[in-house]
């Protein structure tokens, strides 16, 4: 019988792989091979319901440390870690980068290098996990802990198809083969929400969108009936309408198989939405843990509190100044950047593929425009022409009162100096050959602004505005946390005195308590030097927080726009209100009740619940 209830004409017997298979394991696989003879599970039992074990747990951690031999000496990642997953509950894993989360969780799959030192014990049902040897480690991969990564498309392996990449585990665990294998994988992503399963399985990873590579790895993931899935920030490049899908699923999945989930974030609100226990961590160590109600609502240490408190609101705000209008030493500059009928077009094999519709606005100096809307939607797309980068296939695009559309390749580089971009990845943005001084004055020597004297000191004035030691103008990017290295991201930004900054998902990849010493600084420099940005990102929050007024974009259109207050607080549209609903909140019980109005909402649109 397979996921669905049909059943399958290997139904009557046991392959003698999967026999193999279940005694391999030892006896710990019994449940495994009760499931085999069990009509309402399958033959090859690859989607089952977990027995509950009588309350006692599937993933247990007792008095887990991790140390590192590393040139510089020992290394402590974590200390004494101590908690347990029981069927059917989800435990979120919190704290910042460095805090051990991930340290901790790689332990259960036996996934840290030849340098780590483990004491204590990890439990995998009755498998002491820190005693496996790699061929013990191999036969619980999958087949009883599976790991949902971060990044789907790093995770998965682009030169072969999903397909393939789905039967793997099944054929390594002699679960099913050929055909066979190929009906299941066909039932999984079914399961997980792909159309069109049948002919989607000879696709390769790049064919899919971020949110279907993601069900993709799901699917993997549960594909041998594991009784616990590890999940290592499964939803932070989603959108809000594809997080909330995600998370929608794994819950259903939970429901359905009584599987456990160890659940890893800095995203409280993805907490408060699917946690039943909280765990937090700092610096290695376990500071606080409890029911998500009493750990969310109640907090008792204080580094807990400082997380919740700088998690980004709907309906918070950070002190933004009102714009006014900037007279220079020609004329008054009405707008800094204005897009009228604007259209964007991508060319494909000679083919002209419109991606942008006739979209206007106008960005003022001074002004903050939140520039919102799922991936695909247009944003990056107009933050693109914005820079030059894209050509203008229909109506204007003025920056300065200069039209983009009408001039020439050299007038458009001499422009750029105005212009000002600060990248989503720190890390990928950031020459690594160069130290801290030569990226941040960079620009100067393109443009050829000043001499080195003044170079290094403007690169000083602007290591004071971000609020780090100069002492880091010699050190390289490799050398500094992801919060300081976004910092130097915004120095460089600035080095040319823009009056246009494209800030593109600049806060998405930082721990919340980074995120919200970040957005106090930019709010911070954007009243100081009064640039006009554009502001892109999925986090509505912050979008919230820090923007004068949003466009609301969908498939290359404008949706709605207006005031920051007045878009985000009593939206007009359908699309608007369902990103809204989709965004969560770090309290369980409003959260549970937005999660309610979400599905009624979507509903009543005639849309599919997830």
């Amino acid at each position: 019988m397979n996921l669905f209830g049909r059943k399958n004409k290997a139904d009557d017997a046991t392959t003698p792989a999967t026999s193999a298979g279940s005694h391999a394991a030892g006896s710990q696989d019994a449940a495994s091979a009760e499931t085999t003879s069990n009509p309402s599970t399958g033959s090859f039992g690859v989607v089952k319901r977990h027995p509950d074990r009588g309350g006692a747990p599937i993933l247990s951690f007792d008095n887990v440390a991790v140390t590192f031999d590393t040139e510089f000496g020992d290394v402590e990642a974590v200390k004494g870690v101590t908690f347990d997953i029981k069927p059917g509950e989800v435990v979120a894993l919190v704290g910042e980068s460095g805090s051990g989360k991930s340290v901790t969780s790689s332990t259960a799959m036996g996934l840290l290098p030849g340098n780590a030192n483990i004491t204590g014990t990890v439990m995998l049902g009755d498998r002491n996990v820190t005693a496996l040897d790699a061929n013990g480690l191999r036969k619980i991969r999958g087949r009883h802990a599976a790991m949902v990564f971060q990044e789907p498309m790093t995770a998965l392996n682009p030169v072969l198809t999903v397909g393939d990449q789905l039967t793997e585990a099944l054929n390594l665990h002699g679960i099913a083969y050929g055909t066979e294998a190929d009906q299941r994988a066909i039932e999984l992503l079914t399961m997980v929400g792909i159309q069109d399963a049948k002919n989607r399985l000879k696709q390769y990873p790049h064919q899919f969108s971020g949110g279907q590579r993601q069900r993709i790895v799901i699917a993997m993931a549960i594909s041998c009936s594991p009784e616990v899935i590890i999940a290592d920030e499964p939803t932070t490049a989603l959108d809000v309408t594809v997080q909330a899908e995600i998370l929608e699923l794994l819950r259903e999945l939970k429901d359905k198989l009584n599987t456990g989930i160890l659940l890893i974030t800095h995203n409280m609100g993805v907490v408060a939405d699917m946690a039943d226990r909280v765990c937090v961590m700092l610096r290695g160590e376990m500071v606080e843990s409890g029911p998500v109600h009493q750990v969310m609502q109640n907090p008792q240490h204080p580094y807990t509190q400082r997380l919740l408190a700088s998690v980004p609101r709907l309906g918070a705000t950070l002190e933004v100044a009102e714009p006014e209008p900037v007279t220079t030493t020609q004329s008054t500059v009405k707008y800094a950047v204005e897009a009228q009928g604007l259209c964007i077009e991508y060319d494909h094999r000679g083919k002209k593929n419109r991606v942008v519709h006739d979209v206007d606005f106008t960005v003022a100096p001074g002004e903050i425009m939140g520039l919102v809307g799922e991936s695909g939607s247009g944003k990056s797309t107009i933050a693109k022409a914005v820079l030059g980068l894209l050509p203008v296939a229909a109506g204007s695009l003025k920056i300065q009162g200069h039209d983009l559309a009408t001039m020439a390749s050299a007038e458009q580089r001499s422009l750029r100096k105005n212009i000002g971009v600060v990248f989503q990845d720190p890390a990928a943005s950031l020459d690594p050959r160069f130290p801290i001084g030569d990226v941040i004055t960079e620009p100067m020597i393109i443009h050829k602004v000043g001499d080195r004297k003044s170079r290094l000191e403007r690169a000083y004035e602007l290591l004071d505005a971000v609020k780090l030691p100069r002492s880091v103008v010699n050190r390289f990017p490799h050398e500094l946390s992801g919060g300081q290295r976004q910092r130097i991201s915004i120095a460089r930004a600035l080095t040319l005195d823009p009056s246009v900054l494209i800030a593109d998902e600049p806060t998405s990849a930082l721990d919340v308590s980074v995120q919200a010493a970040v957005l106090d600084m930019f709010a911070e420099l954007q009243s100081r030097y009064e640039f006009a940005c554009l502001f892109v990102s999925h986090d509505l929050a912050v979008v919230d927080m820090l923007a004068h007024k949003v466009l609301v974009l969908k498939d290359g259109r404008e949706v709605e726009k207006g005031r920051t207050d007045t878009v985000l607080h009593h939206p007009q549209q359908d699309y608007t209100k369902r990103l809204l609903a989709a965004a969560p909140i770090p309290d369980p019980d409003e959260q549970y009740q937005r999660r309610m109005e979400r599905k009624a909402l979507l509903e009543s649109l005639g849309e599919k619940v997830y």
